[in-house]
Formats: structure tokens, sequence, C-alpha cells
């Protein structure tokens, strides 16, 4: 046990957080310090415990993991330690929902992963209940349903968006189908600070970024593709976006000034935001139609992007950023959906059958390296990748897989 306690402390003081959806910078990069240097012929089980239902992501931060969940008509927030996988605290409150009877098969959820900011977790759930908790102890700081300012409080198949924190704002986009706020909320008291109202909620998670001398809020909303002023929430530019079935979805991409999105049956393009002449413009650069993205998020690697097309029944595909053109596909008929996390010049490809692949991230074509079994239920959520290990929530348990 001494050697597995003594791995895991150094993971928790030398190691980068992943304090939110898809990571530090929200783009599904781990750090060379806080990923594994090498992948063995076999992972090692070292613990893993039963925490409920939903496909809401793991998080690391403050040297212990988080996890949002359902358990039957409760949503649960839990501590976990880094080391033991014991349960530190776990609180919950009464979320009872049903599910839009097109997508019962992906359960009653939560879906949106919690952000961790400065000792507090917030957490956003299916129904569309956001709540602050103190990380210590488990404590509501503050909590709103806003069932008393929205006719829905979720979009049509449920809230999926992951909040952010920029600057002491909490940011999500709050409400239901053709009615919503994309909104600002003082992350320590919850009081609004600004709303943009012009759509109702996706379930993409937005972005927050630099783009011609303004910082803003970037994401995939109801109807458009839109942004705002991080500051203010004034809109800034607007791109009308939709998709079959309503089903806004893949987290946007940063790549220098330009800005990556996809949907289904949309393919892969890249918008340019700047301001010109007095006038905020979104010119797309590029666009490529080989590919597309229904439900997973694309990566950066270099000047080079991965992402899962659910074209040929689901494949893993390498654009050049700069041009949108096609580097490589990989094999047909990968699944619905697969997770992916870069690091270490590694792809980590977590399928939803419970396939977590190890593959070279290189632009000559798809080389995987190796391949494990690390769960016998779906995963839709994403791998939280650790210097020593990976940590993995299937359909109700979270597992830590070793390295070493």
């Amino acid at each position: 046990m001494l050697p597995l306690l003594l791995s895991a402390v150094l993971t928790a003081a030398t190691g980068d957080d992943w304090p939110q959806w898809r990571g530090p910078h929200r783009d599904g990069t781990s750090s060379s310090t806080s990923a594994p240097a090498s992948w063995p012929e076999h992972l090692q089980l070292r613990w893993k415990l039963t925490v409920g239902e939903g496909h809401s992501s793991p998080i690391l931060s403050a040297g212990r993991f988080f996890v949002f969940t359902r358990q039957q008509d409760k949503e649960v927030a839990s501590s976990i330690d880094l080391s033991s996988g014991k349960i530190l605290w776990q609180e919950s409150y009464p979320a009872p929902y049903k599910m839009n009877p097109a997508a019962e098969s992906h359960g009653e959820g939560p879906k949106s992963t919690p952000v961790f900011y400065e000792g507090k977790l917030y957490t956003l759930g299916i129904a569309g209940i956001l709540t602050c908790w103190d990380a210590a102890t488990g404590r509501v700081q503050w909590r709103k349903d806003f069932s008393k300012q929205y006719r829905q409080t979720s979009p049509l198949y449920g809230t999926a968006m992951s909040p952010v924190v920029d600057h002491g704002l909490l940011i999500a986009h709050v409400g239901g189908h053709d009615n919503g706020a994309l909104t600002a909320f003082d992350a320590g008291s919850g009081e609004v600070k600004w709303q943009w109202s012009g759509d109702g909620p996706a379930y993409a998670s937005p972005i927050v970024a630099d783009l011609g001398g303004a910082r803003q809020v970037i994401t995939e909303t109801q109807n458009n593709i839109v942004g705002v002023s991080a500051a203010t929430g004034q809109l800034l530019w607007q791109i009308p976006f939709s998709t079959e079935y309503v089903q806004n979805i893949p987290t946007p991409l940063l790549y220098g000034d330009l800005v990556i999105f996809s949907g289904l049956e949309k393919g892969v393009f890249a918008v340019h935001p700047a301001m010109k002449e007095g006038k905020w413009t979104a010119e797309t650069v590029w666009r490529n139609r080989d590919v597309s993205m229904y439900m997973s998020s694309p990566v950066l690697g270099g000047d080079l992007i991965f992402g899962f097309s659910h074209y040929k029944k689901g494949q893993i595909f390498c654009l050049d950023a700069h041009t949108g053109a096609t580097r490589w596909t990989g094999p047909p008929r990968q699944g619905d959906n697969t997770a992916i996390v870069i690091s270490r010049e590694n792809l980590i490809l977590l399928k939803d059958g419970g396939e977590l692949a190890i593959a070279k991230a290189a632009g000559q074509g798809f080389e995987p390296l190796r391949t494990y079994t690390v769960a016998d239920s779906p995963t839709w959520a994403h791998p939280l990748v650790l210097r020593d290990g990976v940590v993995i929530k299937d359909a109700t348990t979270l597992a830590f897989w070793s390295v070493m």
C-alpha cells in the first residue's frame, strides 16, 4: 500500500490539476508532467467504487477527485481521496427527472462536468439546478433552480453544458428550449452579473479566449454560434448554426486566432472572429466535409487537429489545423463516441464501450500503441489522466487504473 500512497501523493503534489471539463485549458490537453511517461502492456486496477449513474466527467483539484452523479432520484456530489478511493464527503439534493424518450438510452444524467475554483465546487444538474459547494466540507454555499424564470430549465435532452469560471465569474447557459440565457454569476455569491438572452442553451460547453482584442465567451447555442464579451455579456458576433434534431454539442477548439467548430452532418470548419471597421465579423477560413463531429470534441497537437467523426460509423481523424486538409482517417466502425485527451505526443482515446486506446499523435496515419479494457459498462465521460494512471467513470463506478 505504501508505494501506491507515495505515488498518489506525488501525483497530487507535482501533477497538474484537472479542475474542469476537458482539463485546465478546456481543450483536452494534459501536460507532459501529469501523464504517464510510458504505457505498459497491462494496467493495474488500484481501486474501484460505486458512485452513481451519469456521464459527468471526474475532475481533480486540491488533491481530491470530485464526481457528480445520480443515485435514484437525487443528484450527488462526492469528494474522493486520491490515494485510497475513499469517499471523503458525499452530499445530495432531490432531482427527479424523466428523460425525453429519444434520449432514454443515455439515462437521467447528470451529464455536465463540475468546475473547481478557489475552494468551491460548482455543479449543473440535468434539470438545470446550479449549486456551489464548499469543496472541503460539501456544505452548500448557494443554489439556483431557475424554475421561476424559465418555463423549461433544460434543453430537450437534458442539460449537458459544463460551466466555466473566468475572472471570478461562473458562466453557464441556463434555461431551456427556445428560452434561456448565457449567464455570468459572481462565483462567490451567486449574484447575476450579466446575461445574454438571445438563444436557448445547447449541449456544447463554452470556452473563454482573447480574440481581436476582446476577451470573449465562445460557444454553440441552440441555433447559433456566438462570441459574447466575457466582462459584460454583450454580443460581439453570431453565426446561425443548427443541426438535425437540435443537437449542437462539440466544444469549440482554439487554434491561434481561429476557432474550430463542428456538428452533426456539418463537417469541420474554422472561423476567424475579428473587429473590422468598428464591427465584429466571423469569417469562415476553411471547411472540411470529409469528417464531422457529433458528440465528441477535438484536441490540438501542434498544427494538427485530432477528432472522432460520426461518419463511417465512427472513426478517428487528423486534419491540418491551418488549412483544414485531411491528413488521415482511421479504421471505420469504432462506435458512437470517443472521448479524446492528448499528452506526451500521445492520444488517449476512451471509446463508449469501455476500451481505452493509446495512439501516436502523428500526422502520417493512425498508429495505435496500446489497447486496454477499463470498464464493462458504457464509458461516455472523459478519462482523467494522471502521471501514474488514468481514472475512468463508467455507467455507475469510478476506477483508478495504474501504469505502475
